[in-house]
């Protein structure tokens, strides 16, 4: 038996059908947590993920919802009172921009606006002691400094822009009490941004496992997110560097 220091308290994991949002909840929800898990198209998917934490001794609900329409992000935050009793853990993991069916504004409206709207919603119910969770890039976190491949750069920049949206809004988050969190992560193997990179621009993967040294499984990566999740002493807006970032800090100097 794990440490069950999540227990009696709701979660949302957005984008969570799948890579690392899946794997994240399968962590989070074996710590106790009752998670939401969030899904846009292939309710199977999520619905295996839900099999998997309940399998673990948890609890977990497989909830539709497009983050970039308000009743989606209404939806996610009545699921988490409604089954759990509380929201206290948002992990904003859903992202995306590369899709090229859904119009040259999607990377903004995803990465940005729909993150905010997610927060303004989770913020009205959210009890003190709560947190959010920012899951994006190094490739995005350090864009206005280093540069990234053409093929991400709007995405790249539409994950900043959302990121620090998010840190505009610590005043409000502070009166409430509730802590912000951004976890940083290079290429991780195996996710549909790393495979779309590298039909876009073949060899990227291995050029930047080669600059990082290691890129990080879909697994652990999501241990490391895991990991951030009720730790204590976090400051507000801490920022968690998760492998590789040595190279993007230097070029930043």
């Amino acid at each position: 038996m794990g440490i069950k220091d999540l227990e009696g308290k709701g979660a949302i994991i957005t984008g969570s059908s799948r890579g690392i949002g899946a794997a994240t909840a399968q962590l989070i929800g074996e710590r106790g947590a009752g998670v939401v898990v969030n899904y846009r198209a292939k309710a199977p998917r999520a619905n295996k993920v839900v099999k998997g934490i309940e399998m673990a001794g948890g609890k977990a609900v497989a909830i539709q919802a497009d983050l970039t329409e308000s009743q989606g992000t209404q939806a996610l935050v009545d699921a988490a009172v409604e089954n759990f009793g509380s929201l206290d853990l948002l992990i904003l993991n859903a992202s995306g921009g590369m899709e090229s069916d859904r119009g040259e504004d999607y990377a903004l409206t995803l990465n940005r606006d729909a993150q905010v709207n997610m927060v303004k919603a989770a913020m009205k119910v959210m009890p003190e002691g709560s947190q959010i969770v920012f899951v994006t890039s190094h490739q995005a976190h350090f864009i206005h400094d280093v540069s990234t491949m053409d093929a991400y750069e709007p995405v790249a920049r539409s994950k900043r822009a959302g990121e620090d949206a998010l840190r505009e809004m610590t005043p409000a988050l502070d009166e409430l009490g509730i802590t912000l969190t951004v976890v940083s992560g290079d290429m991780i193997e195996g996710t549909i941004t790393a495979t779309l990179l590298n039909r876009a621009e073949p060899g990227a993967i291995e050029a930047r496992r080669e600059a990082a040294g290691k890129l990080y499984s879909v697994e652990e990566f999501a241990a490391e997110i895991a990991a951030l999740v009720n730790k204590p002493g976090l400051e507000q807006a801490h920022t968690e560097l998760v492998g590789g970032a040595e190279d993007f800090l230097a070029r930043s100097r």
